[in-house]
């Protein structure tokens, strides 16, 4: 067995996986913004599961800076956590090997794994904040996605300011006074696929992906901006600069927790 745990801005989701990859169960609580009663609560969650016995552990985080040799998120987006000593903490408390990596990362990892035969996936979830992730050939590109939206600086309303800043599902509530799950104009919908299209041309511009998969809480609606934002998209296409296809998240509000079982299960599955 593996066991997910997925770090999110406001919630952090907890799921024991066979080795096949199936969630047999899981829990999700808020995440604490203190650090110390994170570790306290998470211990009481995985003290919930009926299975106790894990092999490795997959960790998603929303870090914009982390010290792999070291396991150590050095920063985060949207939690009040710096220079966190992770992968030591949860090998503690849990008793077994933690692999650790973005959240976005470990998402685009999930949603490759099952697109295998794309060569390039640009992966995009939009949900407290915006995190992004390329993955290559079934690997994760380490040189992009770990400052996500909070760290990709656009011109918007004469001010250069971080993407997630006015397009991240946050951004949302505070424009609109609305989460996404509650908007039904159509309106409002296009105004959040242009400001989404607006950091998706970067991207796109960087990367040159074959395929583009949105995915996050709300990310889950693409269908209710699919079209203006594949408009907004395709109305700056040219000869040498091709706008690839855009899917929804399979697994969207899960992608994270199957990414930490994939990448628990590549690093220390043989172990």
């Amino acid at each position: 067995m593996y066991l997910g745990i997925d770090i999110g801005g406001t919630k952090t989701l907890v799921a024991s996986l066979d080795d096949n990859g199936v969630i047999t169960e899981s829990n999700k609580f808020p995440t604490p913004q203190d650090y110390q009663e994170f570790l306290i609560t998470l211990a009481q969650n995985v003290d919930n599961l009926s299975t106790k016995d894990f092999k490795a552990v997959g960790v998603g985080m929303p870090a914009t800076s982390i010290n792999r040799t070291e396991g150590i998120g050095l920063s985060f987006a949207n939690l009040a956590w710096h220079n966190v000593p992770v992968q030591q903490d949860i090998e503690n408390l849990i008793g077994c090997p933690v692999a650790l990596e973005n959240d976005a990362k470990l998402a685009g990892l999930s949603e490759a794994m099952l697109r295998k035969e794309v060569n390039s996936l640009l992966f995009i979830t939009v949900s407290t904040g915006i995190g992004y992730s390329l993955i290559k050939n079934l690997e994760i590109d380490p040189n992009i996605g770990d400052g996500g939206g909070s760290l990709l600086l656009l011109e918007h309303k004469g001010k250069l300011v971080p993407w997630e800043s006015f397009a991240s599902g946050k951004a949302i509530v505070t424009t609109f006074g609305q989460k996404a799950h509650d908007i039904t104009d159509p309106e409002i919908w296009k105004i959040i696929a242009r400001n989404l299209s607006a950091g998706l041309m970067e991207l796109i511009a960087v990367a040159e992906p074959d395929l583009i998969v949105i995915g996050g809480s709300v990310g889950v609606y693409l269908d209710k901006f699919i079209e203006p934002l594949t408009h907004n998209l395709k109305a700056i296409e040219t000869p040498l600069f091709k706008i690839p296809p855009i899917e929804a998240a399979i697994r969207p509000d899960e992608a994270v927790v199957y990414g930490c079982y994939d990448y628990a299960k590549r690093v220390y599955g043989n172990s």
